[in-house]
């Protein structure tokens, strides 16, 4: 069961407002279901959700290879053509996604999308799922 407290709309419009560039935020559970949206297209962000749930699998194994690391994915960053994508730990089972265009400015993503996960730990928890029942 995905418990959110209050609605996360209003700080997801208030992250695309603050950083120019940014076309989608979509925070989704670790298992890859898509929990809120903002801008883009809402099959656009299931999938998004989906392959995030991969890629934070696969920053987890890597960090396990870091010395030192306590193997927590905290923050991937991936620049293509035309855009950058950011995936963060935003509380216990949860995570935020940005989708943004070539000309944001990353450091005030990143800022931005870290003043965010402040607020949303305080009101998402996304525990895992248990014997194959969905949420």
């Amino acid at each position: 069961m995905i418990q959110q407290r209050g609605n996360m709309d209003w700080m997801l419009k208030e992250l695309a407002d603050d950083v120019p560039s940014i076309h989608q935020i979509v925070v989704l559970s670790a298992d890859g279901l898509r929990i809120a949206r903002h801008g883009g297209d809402p099959d656009v962000a299931d999938r998004l959700a989906a392959a995030c749930a991969g890629l934070q699998s696969l920053a987890a194994a890597v960090a396990t290879e870091i010395p030192y690391s306590d193997g927590q994915m905290k923050l991937v960053v991936i620049e293509v053509t035309g855009g950058f994508f950011y995936l963060m730990a935003a509380g216990t089972g949860a995570y935020l996604a940005v989708l943004a265009g070539e000309t944001v400015d990353a450091g005030l993503v990143g800022a931005r999308m870290r003043d965010m996960v402040v607020r949303i730990g305080a009101h998402l928890t996304s525990p895992p799922r248990h014997d194959g029942q969905a949420g």
